[in-house]
């Protein structure tokens, strides 16, 4: 083979070289890229459920802590309703001992 020849196939195997280089280097970038969006898509969906997460512990807390509330509210209602009941039971007593107290204090005087 003439030199020349042998020359001009040197250079084209290297261009054919650095074609590949250039095209595995374009690729890699590619795949970077390509990886960082996935991962950025990833982090999104992930912050989004997460916030989801939240939101729903929220609403859960939220209605367990009306539930406690109306739970306590009924329970103080009843209570009421049954103090005002013995308060009425005890008030014909209460009122002939504080008549009696007031006739003891009238004649004590006289």
């Amino acid at each position: 083979m003439p030199r020349p020849e042998v020359l001009e196939r040197i250079k084209e195997a290297e261009q054919e070289a650095d074609d590949i280089v250039a095209e595995a280097e374009e690729e890699r970038e590619q795949r970077i890229s390509d990886a960082r969006e996935e991962a950025e898509q990833v982090r999104r969906e992930a912050e989004a459920e997460a916030s989801e997460l939240h939101d729903d512990r929220l609403a859960e807390a939220r209605e367990e802590i009306e539930a406690e509330r109306e739970e306590i509210l009924a329970e103080g209602e009843q209570e009421r309703e049954a103090l005002e009941s013995r308060a009425r039971e005890n008030e014909e007593e209460v009122t002939d001992y504080v008549v009696d107290l007031f006739e003891e204090a009238v004649h004590a005087q006289t």
